[in-house]
């Protein structure tokens, strides 16, 4: 049995008397690995090499930074099979997801390599007589980024490249149920030619958690999950004085006006309801139709085309969606059609029952759709993170823009519509953090930030883009002022590398 352990130094480290957990194959339900489950002496370890590596990687240039991410992404892209197999074996999506999911990671990377424009401060002379004033971006010192199963490899280069190319060290505690490709990571991350230390990677459960957000020397921590676990994480992270990031869980509302395109729509929503097997926290999950035909009509297509959907491992390249990542999620999801079968909502496909020939042991939920789905039913108000779509059905475009703006969680949502004026209106009133206007998935590109409202997002700063590079320094302002009397003693200029 294979056993995973962590990235301490720049290299693996492992500690043989610690607890562990189980990894599995998704697909066929069997184990495949074990990890090793830091405790708190090993995370104070992690912590302390980065510690000791922040001193001289912060005085590093940024174009010098800047250079090595550049060979890092040339070693992504080189390792782009490799790092898309570890994802999709022990998560389950396919092979073309996981490797579109790793080049949203890459793009964080290219978007770093031009990290120097984006610690430009501002200047401005003549404040006073003879006085001027700039401002200047500087490092905090050891970050920490706490990532979910879902996306194994994005999500921590949501992360870490911002953090490491502003000076900052970083301990990346990815989840423990798919933990090899964040290993990888952090293997290429010391080829590339960052110094051992300025990347560790601790695997492990809550105790890890716990100990990040507990230790003196972590200036900030990014989140990345539940709502629950996202609020958990802000409020001890903020009890101890942390710079804390924590973004959390969605129910992505698609608004469907009566002038959308029916095909399209309907593609859309397949690809963003039941890709990844639902579990992104920008898929759609609620359609929201406006009028009676509008449902008819998007019902009738959705019925066809999700009949159409073949769902199984990654190693079959008909496949177009995977299974579930775990079996306690595989059994939490079905709870749910359960609930929202119990509570009234009309089933129009029931994937509880779906069994894959060859992999009846592996955690498979076909495309389920729920029709005449209520505000107060619990598959509405929570986020149920599997391939389940909810339909729900408004006499007006007002009533579906409250449904929106109602809800707890506010990550993302959509309009699809051929008027620019229902465009325009719910872009700007939609109580959102990011809009999709014919884009049933609005998640930015890596030059702009990812961040939801209300309980989706727990503290001040979006993830990657300009609001991650101020998440993880910190400003500072000179004022200064040169007289002929005050000119001080002659000095060299040291050379920078």
């Amino acid at each position: 049995m294979e056993l995973i352990s962590h990235f301490i130094d720049g290299k693996l480290y492992s500690d043989k008397n610690c607890r562990k957990g189980k990894v599995f194959n998704p697909a066929t339900g069997e184990q495949i690995a074990d990890v090793e489950l830091a405790s708190k002496d090993i995370v104070k370890m992690a912590v302390k090499n980065s510690l000791q590596a922040f001193d001289k990687w912060s005085k590093t240039t940024p174009i010098t930074r800047a250079r090595i991410f550049s060979k890092y992404k040339d070693l992504l892209v080189k390792n782009m099979n490799e790092l898309a197999e570890l994802v999709s074996k022990q998560h389950g999506k396919t092979i073309p997801d996981a490797k579109g999911s790793i080049q949203r990671g890459i793009e964080v990377v290219e978007y770093v390599t031009g990290i120097t424009s984006s610690l430009k401060g501002e200047h401005s002379s003549n404040v006073g007589t003879n006085v001027d004033s700039h401002t200047l971006r500087q490092p905090l010192g050891v970050c920490a980024g706490i990532t979910p199963f879902n996306f194994p490899a994005m999500v921590p280069m949501w992360m870490f490249p911002v953090a490491i190319a502003c000076g900052n060290t970083f301990v990346l505690k990815p989840s423990e149920k798919d933990p090899s490709c964040p290993l990888k990571l952090a293997e290429l991350a010391i080829e590339a030619g960052f110094p051992p230390g300025v990347l560790n990677c601790v695997n492990g459960d809550k105790e890890s958690v716990d100990a990040l957000l507990e230790d003196k020397d972590v200036q900030a921590i990014s989140f990345v999950g539940s709502t629950p676990i996202a609020e958990y994480v802000y409020h001890t992270g903020t009890k101890n004085n942390k710079r804390i990031q924590a973004l959390g869980g969605a129910k992505n509302h698609m608004v469907i006006m009566p002038d959308a395109d029916v095909e399209k729509t309907t593609d859309a929503i397949i690809g963003s309801a039941f890709g990844s097997a639902g579990e992104r926290c920008m898929a759609i999950s609620v359609a929201v139709c406006v009028g009676k035909e509008t449902n008819n009509k998007i019902k009738k297509s959705l019925l066809e085309k999700t009949s159409k959907l073949n769902v199984g491992p990654y190693t079959d390249e008909k496949t177009d969606f995977g299974p579930l990542s775990s079996e306690a999620h595989y059994k939490k999801v079905l709870g749910y059609i359960d609930s929202g079968e119990k509570e009234g909502a009309k089933l129009l496909t029931d994937g509880r029952n779906f069994k894959k020939q060859g992999y009846e042991n592996g955690y498979f939920v076909g495309p389920t759709i729920f029709d005449e789905v209520k505000p107060e039913m619990k598959i509405y108000k929570e986020e149920i993170f599997g391939p389940v779509l909810s339909m729900m059905t408004t006499k007006k475009y007002e009533d579906a823009l409250k449904l929106v703006n109602d809800h707890e969680l506010g990550n993302g949502a959509a309009v699809f519509t051929k008027s620019g004026n229902i465009a325009k209106h719910f872009t700007e009133n939609a109580k959102i953090g990011m809009i999709g206007v014919n884009v049933p998935i609005p998640v930015p590109v890596a030059y702009h930030s990812f961040g939801g409202w209300k309980r989706s997002l727990f503290g001040d700063h979006s993830i990657h883009g300009p609001d991650g590079v101020r998440f993880y320094t910190k400003l500072k302002t000179a004022t200064i002022t040169w007289n002929e009397d005050n000119a001080g003693p002659e000095f060299t200029i040291p050379v920078l590398s």
